[in-house]
């Protein structure tokens, strides 16, 4: 969105619901609506088997397939999406990380088609493209999970993707670095700007450095860059937080890259608000939140977000509704065109309380950079772990706060009395669901998309693709050329895990400060152990993720308060199937697993894990599950064997671990 003069009345910044579910055709009709309610840009969504580079009918896909977002498994599926969307008009914003050139590559071979049809110049159409690629697969190694390749190759397919979008499209913002997830995982204000500028270095220093760019040409890649922040319900720290990002971004681009020119320094982010921030008790009350929120990155002009996505009141009771989604958009609309808020300049320029606090997290963000630079970079920082165990460590300090009540959620736990809710009264199905048809047609499809194509050349494209890994050459045209051979996402993912392999990030969890001292970890460790020598053995837990959801804050925080207050841990990280769950917890004979699951997978793959255990002769072992589950999945659960169900209302850590080894003496016969 262009800036416009300083005496100007600001223009609205676009406005996006991030959305898409099921399938390419049903996400398509729910653009179409969504666009014709005012909303100015569009947010993909797409499903977890997508961002992690499979096909519908992979073993890991099992109960994934259009949950969170759409699939899209081939340029059929991209050409179903946007019918009826001119892509030269459109500006679409696509969450995708590891595949994230896949799927620009689908998305330019639609636009050169529908630039064809109409008998337009192909490169005049690229050339209007406007939208943005996420692929900042560094935070995925610290928070989302949905990273595919060692770090290495995955900073060498952001470097190809910039540098062609450089040349080619050069509207698109080919990566939006993105502390949103940072956030999530616990980052402070001053570790969310500190981290994502380190990966900003990272990644300019990789473009710079690959010879693919002219060194005149890097103010082009800069003005190019783009953000996407999370917003707190502490707005005040939270729009002092955007003041010093927009310096601190101006300062560097300035200092390290030689950037001359003012406005292609110009810190270019969109938002949503944070959505993990969101309560299950007392839902209503996150309209508020979410308000409060936006005016974090809207109300100070000099650091004004240019595109906003809004989550729904009930995401941390499952998937909104259009209605649900539509609510949202109108909070930005009121905001945008009822209040006076872009008539004026910067309303704080001058106020010396703000100034403080944005010096304060600038002073701290320039530290912790450093720090990392000295580690090596953001890349060292995450192979080493140094990044993660920072992280785990700010979210427990957070969850302590909380559970000793010095952190106050309204409604969670303080002022919990509260009115029956008429938005979830009975009959009101207050959130969306998605048919299990969905997922079966998905894998139907798919195999009659591969006996439809080309397959040799199909073939040839992979084996191209494949040999132009093994080089140093620019790797989006070979994928452009996979996309419009009929490819699928899995078998582009599959043929660069080939050559490229696959990675597992550190999980943060050992190296995370405990919490000794607090009175409540310790009555729980003194029955830890007495348990232990009633049982003559270490009491062990497995936390297992399950499926391709790899959001594992709550995962690693259910370990850490786990080994604080005496369980032996067994944590192997994210994305495992049933069957390595079961065949780890078998092998280190722990005394209870605990699954998470946050993609509405667990009707799926939770009991295909008491299964495995009943098979393996370790049907006693009690399996537990946390997650966003409704109260009718809950029930279900529970008929299917499951001990206990936890959901984000069951925010107290250390009363969990206290009923988890109550569960454990309960099945093991001890009083």
């Amino acid at each position: 969105m262009p800036y416009p003069t300083d005496h100007e009345r600001d223009r609205p910044w676009v406005m996006r619901t991030y959305a898409g579910h099921s399938s390419a055709a049903a996400s398509n009709e729910l653009y179409r609506r969504n666009l014709a309610k005012g909303q100015t840009g569009l947010s993909v969504a797409f499903d977890l088997p997508t961002q992690t580079g499979y096909d519908p009918d992979h073993q890991l896909s099992r109960g994934e397939v259009g949950k969170v977002g759409v699939p899209v498994s081939h340029i059929g599926d991209m050409r179903r999406l946007f019918d009826g969307i001119p892509l030269a008009e459109a500006n679409t914003s696509m969450t995708i990380n590891a595949p994230a050139m896949w799927l620009l590559a689908l998305y330019v071979s639609v636009a050169r088609e529908q630039a064809e049809a109409e008998g337009r110049d192909v490169d005049e159409v690229l050339a209007k493209l406007t939208g943005t690629t996420q692929n900042d697969i560094i935070k995925e190694y610290l928070s989302r999970g949905t990273y595919i390749f060692p770090p290495g190759p995955s900073l060498r397919l952001i470097t190809d993707m910039i540098a062609w979008t450089v040349h080619h499209v050069p509207k698109w913002n080919p990566i939006n670095i993105c502390s949103y997830h940072l956030q999530e995982a616990g980052a402070t204000p001053t570790q969310e700007v500190a981290y994502a500028l380190c990966t900003a270095i990272a990644v300019l220093d990789a473009v710079r450095d690959s010879g693919q760019v002219d060194a005149a040409d890097m103010a082009k890649v800069v003005a190019r860059i783009s953000f996407f922040v999370n917003a707190g319900v502490r707005f005040v720290e939270e729009m002092a937080k955007m003041r010093a990002f927009t310096a601190l971004w101006d300062e560097l681009t300035r200092d390290r890259y030689g950037v001359t020119d003012p406005k292609a320094r110009r810190l270019r982010y969109g938002v949503q608000v944070n959505s993990l921030g969101l309560t299950e008790a007392q839902p209503e009350n996150n309209v508020q939140r979410i308000v409060l929120e936006m005016l974090a990155v809207s109300l100070s002009r000099g650091a004004r977000a240019r595109a906003i996505q809004l989550p729904a009141w009930n995401e941390a009771l499952g998937l909104p509704r259009p209605w649900d989604q539509q609510w949202a958009l109108r909070m930005q609309q009121v905001l945008a065109f009822e209040t006076d808020l872009l008539e004026y300049e910067d309303i704080f320029d001058g106020s010396h309380v703000i100034q403080a606090k944005v010096d304060e997290i600038m002073t701290g963000a320039r530290a912790e950079i450093a720090r990392v630079q000295d580690l090596g970079g953001a890349v060292a920082a995450v192979e080493s772990g140094y990044m993660k165990s920072q992280l785990v460590g700010s979210l427990a300090e957070y969850r302590r706060g909380m559970e000793n009540g010095e952190r106050i959620l309204v409604g969670v736990n303080k002022f919990e009395t509260t009115e029956p809710s008429p938005l979830q009264a009975e009959g009101a199905k207050a959130i969306e669901t998605i048919d299990p048809a969905v997922e079966k047609a998905a894998v139907t499809a798919i195999e009659e998309w591969r006996t439809h194509r080309d397959n040799d050349a199909v073939e040839r494209t992979l084996t191209a693709l494949k040999e132009r890994a093994r080089t140093t050459e620019n790797l989006f045209e070979s994928t452009v050329d996979c996309a419009r051979a009929g490819v699928t996402t899995g078998e582009w993912a599959g043929a660069l895990r080939e050559v490229f392999g696959e990675y597992r990030a550190p999980t943060g969890v050992s190296a995370a400060p405990g919490g000794s001292g607090d009175p409540e970890i310790e009555r729980v460790r003194a029955r830890v152990r007495e348990t232990e020598a009633e049982l003559g053995e270490r009491l062990r837990i497995l936390v297992g993720k399950p499926g391709l959801d790899g959001h594992s804050n709550g995962a690693e925080q259910v370990a850490v308060r786990a080994r604080d207050v005496g369980f032996e841990v067994v944590y192997q990280g994210i994305r495992l199937t049933p069957e390595q769950i079961v065949a780890a917890a078998v092998q280190e004979g722990v005394h209870v697993v605990g699954l998470s699951v946050l993609s509405g997978s667990h009707l799926e793959v939770v009991p295909n894990v008491v299964d495995g255990l009943r098979a393996a002769g370790a049907g006693d072992v009690p399996v537990i599950v946390g997650g966003i589950i409704p109260p009718d999945d809950a029930a279900l659960l529970t008929e299917r064997g499951i001990a206990r169900v936890f959901t984000p209302k069951d925010y107290e850590l250390t009363g969990i671990m206290d009923g988890i080894v109550s569960l454990v003496r309960e099945r093991n016969g001890l009083s």
